[in-house]
C-alpha cells in the first residue's frame, strides 16, 4: 500500500512538472512621447512598469550655429540636443534607432541609463537608410546623457549627437509648474567665432580642446529673445541640464537665482541652496528653484568667457509683480550682459540676410548697430553716447570721430590706451581690443555711432574692417 501511494505521488509530481507555467501578465504597451528642446514630455503618471516603445531617427542637417553662421549638425531627432526621452524605473524599453537615407555616416546610440555593453551602442550600429532595434530594462532612476558612440566618437559627439533620457523614480518627481530641457555643448569650427558662412568641423581644434563656440541647445542665442524660457513669479521651475561636451566641464549658473534643490550628477542625492553646479562632459543634473522676483535671469557657464565670448548664455524671463522686500529693482541686462541678452536681435538678423544678398542699406546697418551697441558698448559709453566724465570719452558730437571717422575701426580692433582729447577735454583710460566682434558687427556698430547723437554721419563697410584687421593684428591690452 505504501509503495502504491509513493508511486502515485511521483506520478502526480511528474504530471505537474509537465504542465505549462502560468503565463505572466503582459506589460501594457506605451509609445514614448519625445519632445524637442527646450520642451520636456509630461510625467509618465504610471504606477506600474510598462513596455515603452521609443523611436528615434538620426538626421544630418545644416542649421544655424550663430547669426549668419551655418554648420552641418548630426542630430538625434533633427535637433541639438536630441529629443528628450522620459520613462519610468522598471520599464522595459524597446528602442528603435533609424538612420535617415540622406545621412552620409553610420551612427549608433549609447544611453548612459542602460545596463549593457556600450549602453546600447553594441546593438544599434545603423547604416544610412536602415533601422536597428534592441531592448533594455530601465533599472536605475536618474537623468542620463545619451550620445553617438560610432568611431570617431569625439567627432560624432562634437557634431551635436547627444541628448537626455529621464528615468523617473516609481513615485515620480515632485510636481513643479515648468520643466525645461537645457544642454550645453562645445563646437569646433574652422572659422573663428562668429565668422560668417558655412563652417566645417575642425578636428585639430577638437583634439586640442579649443572650442570656437560653447552654447546651450545647439546654437548661440537659442534661448534668448522670443525663444527665452518663461515663468511667472511664484512658480516653480525645474531644469534638466545636460552637458554633451565632448570636452568641457560646465559650471552651470543662473545669474540672480539660487537653486533650492540640485540632484547633482543626475543621481539620487540632492544638495540644497546651490549657487553653481558642476556638470561633467557626459553628465547631467536636475535643478529646481522658485521664481520670486521678475526680470531676465541669465543662464551661463560660469567659466565666464564662454558665456560672453563663445555663446554659453540663455535667458529665463520671469514676469509678475515686483517684491521690493526681496529686491529693489533696476535691471541692467542691456548694459553688462552682452548683446545676446537683449530682448531680440531682429535688426541684426535682417542686416545679416541683407548683406548676404548684396542688399544691405545704411538704415539696415544703423538698426543692427543700435542693438549691438546696447549689449557691447553702452556700459562704458552710455546709451546716449555721453561717456563717463573723466573716464570714458563721449561718442556724442565727438570731434575725435569727426576728424577721422575711419580711425575708429582701428580703435575698436586694436584698443586704445593713454591720453586722448575729445571735445576739448582730456581722458586717460584703457579700451581693450574688441576681438570678439566680427567684421560685420564692427562695421554696423560704428555706422550707428557715426549717424547718432549729432555726429556727422557716414558708414563703415565690413570690407574696410576686414582690411584693417589684416593689416594690423590686434595687440594685447590691459583690462578696464
Amino acid at each position: 500500500m505504501r509503495t502504491r501511494l509513493l508511486g502515485l505521488a511521483v506520478l502526480v509530481t511528474s504530471l505537474l512538472a509537465l504542465q505549462p507555467l502560468q503565463a505572466q501578465t503582459p506589460l501594457p504597451v506605451v509609445r514614448a512621447e519625445l519632445t524637442s528642446p527646450p520642451l520636456v514630455p509630461p510625467p509618465t503618471g504610471r504606477k506600474a512598469p510598462a513596455k515603452v516603445i521609443v523611436e528615434l531617427e538620426v538626421v544630418e542637417k545644416e542649421m544655424s550655429l550663430s547669426e549668419g553662421v551655418s554648420y552641418t549638425f548630426w542630430t538625434f531627432g533633427g535637433t541639438v540636443p536630441g529629443s528628450f526621452i522620459r520613462v519610468r524605473q522598471g520599464d522595459t524599453v524597446e528602442f528603435h534607432l533609424k538612420n535617415h537615407p540622406s545621412s552620409k555616416m553610420p551612427h549608433n546610440i549609447d544611453l548612459h541609463g542602460v545596463t549593457g555593453p556600450g549602453g546600447g551602442a553594441a546593438s544599434s550600429f545603423t547604416a544610412p537608410g536602415h533601422e536597428s532595434q534592441f531592448t533594455f530594462k530601465a533599472l536605475n532612476e536618474g537623468i542620463y546623457v545619451y550620445h553617438c558612440a560610432t568611431a570617431p566618437v569625439g567627432m560624432h559627439v562634437a557634431n551635436g549627437m547627444y541628448g537626455l533620457i529621464l528615468v523617473e523614480p516609481p513615485q515620480g518627481l515632485p510636481k513643479v509648474d515648468h520643466e525645461y530641457y537645457v544642454m550645453q555643448g562645445d563646437f569646433y569650427t574652422a572659422g573663428k567665432y562668429r565668422e560668417k558662412g558655412q563652417q566645417p568641423f575642425d578636428m585639430e581644434k577638437a583634439i586640442d580642446e579649443r572650442p570656437t563656440y560653447v552654447v546651450f541647445n545647439g546654437a548661440e542665442g537659442s534661448l534668448t529673445g522670443d525663444r527665452a524660457l518663461k515663468a511667472k513669479t511664484g512658480e516653480t521651475v525645474r531644469m534638466f541640464v545636460g552637458n554633451g561636451g565632448p570636452n568641457l566641464v560646465s559650471s552651470f549658473h543662473v545669474i540672480g537665482a539660487i537653486f533650492d534643490n540640485v540632484r547633482f550628477e543626475g543621481g539620487t542625492l540632492a544638495q540644497k541652496n546651490v549657487q553653481t553646479t558642476l556638470i561633467p562632459a557626459g553628465g547631467a543634473a536636475i535643478v529646481d528653484f522658485k521664481a520670486k522676483v521678475p526680470g531676465s535671469y541669465v543662464l551661463v557657464d560660469h567659466s565666464i568667457f564662454r558665456a560672453f565670448n563663445k555663446g554659453a548664455l540663455a535667458i529665463l524671463k520671469i514676469d509678475g509683480p515686483e517684491d521690493k522686500s526681496i529686491y529693489s529693482g533696476k535691471e541692467l541686462d542691456s548694459v553688462y550682459l552682452g548683446d545676446r541678452a537683449q530682448p531680440n536681435l531682429k535688426a541684426v538678423a535682417t542686416a545679416t540676410q541683407a548683406a548676404a544678398s548684396g542688399k544691405l542699406t545704411l538704415q539696415d546697418q544703423i538698426a543692427a548697430g543700435k542693438e549691438l551697441f546696447a549689449g557691447t558698448c553702452s556700459v562704458c559709453h552710455q546709451a546716449g553716447g555721453a561717456g563717463l566724465p573723466g573716464v570714458f570719452p563721449p561718442l556724442a558730437k565727438s570731434d575725435f570721430l569727426g576728424a577721422d571717422p575711419k580711425r575708429a575701426v582701428g580703435v575698436v580692433l586694436n584698443g586704445l590706451s593713454g591720453k586722448v582729447t575729445v571735445n576739448g577735454k582730456d581722458y586717460n583710460s584703457v579700451m581693450p581690443p574688441m576681438n570678439q566682434l566680427n567684421d560685420d558687427e564692427v562695421a554696423n556698430i560704428l555706422t550707428y555711432v557715426l549717424n547718432s547723437w549729432d555726429n556727422a554721419g557716414g558708414s563703415i563697410a565690413a570690407d574696410e574692417v576686414k582690411k584693417a584687421r589684416a593689416s594690423k593684428p590686434a595687440a594685447a591690452a590691459a583690462a578696464h
